[in-house]
């Protein structure tokens, strides 16, 4: 239950205002922002809406819709589905790396986080900030309970 209230704090803080103004709760903040419908289905299907509202701090690496679009054909409706819900909150807690963590921390470094979920994401911040394979794309979105950095692609835990 600890990990779930984890992964969904930091869904939460992934969705949080990207419109600059003051900082909602991630879920709202990712409704209204429009650019992550899939990524609210995905955490409204993992039952990690009531989560995602609890307090952090929480860094969520939140991919978009054209991220979640790379992916191979049906695996987002199929992850969608009751039966593989534990895969999914396997995937969204990975997302998510407690505490805050701002670019400029990442700035000119290379490093390893430890996700909710248990895996380590390996973070380069070299030239732009890489997680994985992914490229953040627009970072230092601030929530009321951490921070959020848009990605180009969905991470997938080993």
């Amino acid at each position: 239950m600890k990990l779930v209230k984890l992964l969904a704090a930091g869904a939460l803080a992934l969705i949080v205002s990207t419109s600059g103004s003051k900082a909602a709760d991630i879920v709202d903040t990712a409704i209204a922002a429009g650019s992550f419908k899939t990524l609210v289905a995905a955490v409204k299907a993992a039952d990690l809406v009531g989560t995602l509202k609890s307090p952090g701090p929480f860094t969520v690496f939140a991919p978009t819709d054209a991220a979640f679009k790379k992916l191979p054909k049906g695996t987002v409706k199929s992850l969608l589905k009751p039966e593989n819900k534990g895969k999914l909150v396997k995937i969204l807690t990975y997302h998510v790396v407690p505490g805050k963590v701002m670019a400029a921390d990442l700035a000119g470094k290379t490093t390893a986080a430890t996700t909710v979920e248990g895996g380590q994401v390996h973070v380069n911040g070299k030239h732009g900030v890489r997680v994985n394979n992914a490229r953040v794309v627009k970072a230092d979105i601030i929530a009321d309970n951490g921070v959020i950095h848009v990605i180009d692609k969905v991470l997938l835990p080993k």
